[in-house]
């Protein structure tokens, strides 16, 4: 693994602070990541972000079939050279933002859903993961690199301070799990913050499911817009047309405290109050 500092200078790139770009720099965390996410011989893998290559080669020793999405015109024609000089074969390239990609027809190659990887750019990590969430039909599982504190979102329990939309968000369709602690000093350039590497598995269906995952969602983004106040007033107050009458009888049919705060609820009591409501 040639040190990124290295191969920037070469090929006269420089790293882009506004796509949050850090690139990991450790060959032995790189390898780590690789041998704990426990990819296999028959999985077909999804890399975002891939850069330059740093999980990208690895990862291709160990599956059948790699995607590596990378938005970055100069990084893609990179990536491609790095992959050639590694004599890889079972990597393609994708040259888009993986906003913009429709993970269903990626996945329709494979005749199983596909793996995801990658170290997720700070800017953009919580729309990749909501992105991931909706194609999660076509997702069987995924290990992915957020800075620290976005992590501690993903893996937050009710009543403690990370605890928000994001969490209950995940929380809702997937296991999540800690994976490996990943100091700054393993990127280039160094990022003031450490990163975590998460795992993600879907659920097939949802323990408690929502009638309507778009209510869900809506409901969980006004409570939590409004963190500070009292949940019953988040919610009446939010841009849902609820009326306070509706709201009440809904928390009363829940056996849950209208005074209480977003952060204090379980998956489970936002999933009964959104269903509740939606009736």
């Amino acid at each position: 693994m040639t040190a990124p500092s290295i191969l920037l200078k070469a090929w006269a790139i420089h790293p882009r602070k506004s796509m949050g770009q850090h690139f990991l720099a450790d060959p032995n965390v790189a390898t780590m990541i690789v041998k704990r996410s426990e990819f296999g011989k028959n999985d077909t893998v999804l890399e975002i972000g891939a850069g330059l290559g740093a999980l990208t080669v690895p990862l291709s020793g160990r599956v059948n079939y790699l995607l590596a999405v990378e938005s970055d015109r100069k990084l893609a024609t990179l990536l491609r050279n790095e992959i050639l000089a590694a004599g890889v074969s079972n990597v393609t390239v994708i040259e888009k933002d993986i906003l913009r990609c429709d993970i269903n027809n990626l996945a329709k190659a494979s005749d199983r859903p596909l793996k995801v990887a990658g170290n997720l750019p700070y800017h953009i990590s919580s729309q990749v993961l909501i992105h991931l969430i909706n194609f999660r039909e076509s997702i069987d599982r995924a290990v992915l690199m957020f800075q620290k504190e976005v992590a501690e979102r993903l893996l937050a329990k009710p009543g403690t301070k990370a605890y928000g939309r994001l969490s209950v968000l995940i929380q809702y369709c997937a296991k999540v799990y800690p994976i490996a602690h990943v100091g700054a000093s393993s990127f280039y350039p160094r990022p003031k913050i450490d990163s975590r590497v998460v795992g993600v598995e879907f659920f097939d269906s949802a323990p408690f499911p929502a009638t309507d995952e778009g209510f869900f969602s809506g409901i969980i983004r006004a409570a939590f817009g409004k963190r500070r106040k009292m949940l019953k007033n988040a919610l009446v107050n939010s841009d849902l047309g609820l009326e306070e009458r509706w709201v009440l009888a809904a928390f009363d049919l829940a056996n849950i405290d209208p005074r209480r705060r977003a952060e204090t609820l379980s998956v489970q009591e936002f999933v009964t109050l959104a269903n509740l409501l939606r009736k």
